[in-house]
């Protein structure tokens, strides 16, 4: 159980839920809907980011997050991503993360991954973990998470000054690409910000610099997929409003499906996302992105998580190019348009 200090850190450490709340952020609100599934998102990842701070041990942590529903587990092992980095933070605490990813949250690790960017949102850069030491391939999700959380939090600078560029630097790899992965978590965010409304979300995008627009339709493709709150019709006019990035926003659904498939929680939006965005099934979706995984390291300046993202957007046109052959002409031309720019 955890210990009297384990209480006292989760309670001076962990974020206020009222931050969570949509009203509080002055993000969209479509519905009430939609609302709920937010900020039921939100409370569940701060649920998990005060296991991972207030437990007595990662595995009495995971015993706890293992009790979260199955649908939102990946949003609590997300926040136990960011706990378990500022756990470690602390003088005299170290290993939690370490035992984090040993444990069941080997399952989730794409999710554990974003949540340590979180952490370093929040923390000074002196006390970040050594990134060095995590998965080459994997570790620019963490940089998706830190994009994240700046949209999320600092939305004024993030958002609704598009055209601001906010200096980056750490030792995951080169700073060219790093401000490109931040974007990806950028465009996750602005799924909330826009309140998973396809239009509110493709004018927030729209605002942005043209080259930007790629890798922010991949977030949101990402979080339309994975947290939801969107039916059928809002899918398709957000792949219609997506134009020329429509394979970077399929390749984002994907992703989505893989981390759901990996921690078996796929849920019944997945296969709806997967179906609307990619094409294919999320199964389908999810072997993709396992094939296409690269073996090898970086290709030169090009680092192998951008190879593997054009390789899965490239596969997964296919699957799109099937649907939209008896489709209408403007989703013919939106694919070919897509096929153009198909370097992410």
């Amino acid at each position: 159980m955890s210990s009297i200090f384990g209480a006292l850190r989760r309670r001076l450490l962990t974020p206020s839920v009222s931050e969570t709340k949509l009203e509080t952020r002055g993000f969209h609100r479509k519905n009430a809907e939609a609302q709920a599934q937010l900020e039921t998102i939100g409370r569940v990842f701060l649920q998990g980011y005060g296991y991972a701070v207030g437990a007595g041990s990662a595995a009495e942590a995971e015993e706890m997050l293992e009790t979260v529903p199955r649908a939102y587990r990946g949003f609590a092992y997300e926040g136990a991503g960011m706990g378990a980095v500022v756990h470690d933070a602390l003088p005299g605490h170290r290993g939690r993360l370490e035992g984090l990813l040993a444990g069941e949250g080997r399952h989730h690790v794409y999710m554990v991954y974003v949540g340590i960017g979180w952490a370093m949102a929040r923390l000074p850069k002196f006390l970040w973990p050594d990134v060095r030491r995590t998965d080459p391939l994997l570790r620019w999700l963490i940089l998706d998470g830190y994009g994240f959380h700046q949209a999320y939090f600092r939305t004024d600078e993030y958002v609704r000054d598009p055209q601001a560029r906010h200096p980056f630097s750490w030792a995951g790899g080169p700073d060219e690409y790093s401000a490109r992965a931040i974007d990806q978590g950028i465009g996750r965010a602005l799924w909330f910000v826009g309140g998973t409304d396809a239009d509110v979300v493709a004018d927030l995008i729209a605002a942005y610099p043209a080259h930007r627009r790629g890798d922010l339709y991949a977030g949101a493709g990402l979080a339309a997929t994975y947290a939801g709150a969107a039916d059928e019709e809002e899918l398709r006019r957000l792949a219609e409003r997506a134009g020329e990035h429509r394979l970077q926003l399929a390749q984002g659904s994907a992703f989505a499906a893989e981390a759901r498939r990996k921690a078996g929680t796929t849920v019944a939006h997945t296969h709806l996302a997967t179906r609307i965005l990619c094409g294919t099934t999320p199964e389908r979706a999810a072997q993709v992105c396992i094939d296409r995984m690269p073996a090898a390291g970086d290709r030169g300046d090009v680092p192998a998580y951008e190879v593997w993202r054009q390789e899965i957007a490239s596969e997964i046109a296919s699957g799109i190019a099937s649907r939209v052959a008896s489709g209408t002409a403007s989703e013919t031309a939106s694919l070919s348009l897509s096929r153009k720019g198909a370097d992410l």
